[in-house]
């Protein structure tokens, strides 16, 4: 459960988050229009900047919290979502094929890439190897 928070967050890093949020925001409102998307993300730093040598820490927390309720307010309704990451369209439809399948090929398929195929074999028997220096010879009756 990576999603899950186990320690306590600093208060640089929630505004870092903050930022990242606010320009991701920014960047699904303006997805189509990048000249105003860059405009509103030049405004976004300003307004980051301006309170970036804030030392009451009461006060810069009160303005951590608005700017984190203005980001919720602000959020669209289906947040822009990169394909590949969780929750992207495309989260987990890459098939990982087995390495074993590449037994499976006729030697005519295999003559096609002799380079690869060759280091393939060195480092099967090196895997081999290792794995009987770790956990020794397997027996018949193992198998």
């Amino acid at each position: 459960m990576a999603y899950m928070q186990t320690k306590a967050i600093t208060h640089a890093s929630r505004v870092r988050r903050l930022y990242k949020q606010a320009i991701r925001s920014l960047e699904a409102q303006y997805c189509v229009k990048p000249l105003e998307f860059r405009y509103h993300a030049v405004v976004m730093r300003a307004r980051f900047d301006s309170h970036k040598n804030e030392v009451d820490m009461r006060k810069a927390k009160k303005l951590l919290l608005d700017g984190e309720n203005e980001c919720f307010e602000k959020s669209l309704a289906q947040p822009m979502q990169f394909p590949f990451s969780p929750g992207g369209v495309a989260y987990n439809r890459v098939a990982l094929v087995p390495d074993m399948i590449l037994d499976s090929w006729h030697p005519l398929e295999k003559a096609q890439y002799p380079e690869y195929f060759a280091r393939r074999e060195v480092r099967k028997r090196e895997f081999i190897e290792r794995w009987e220096k770790k956990y020794g010879k397997s027996t018949t009756a193992d198998a």
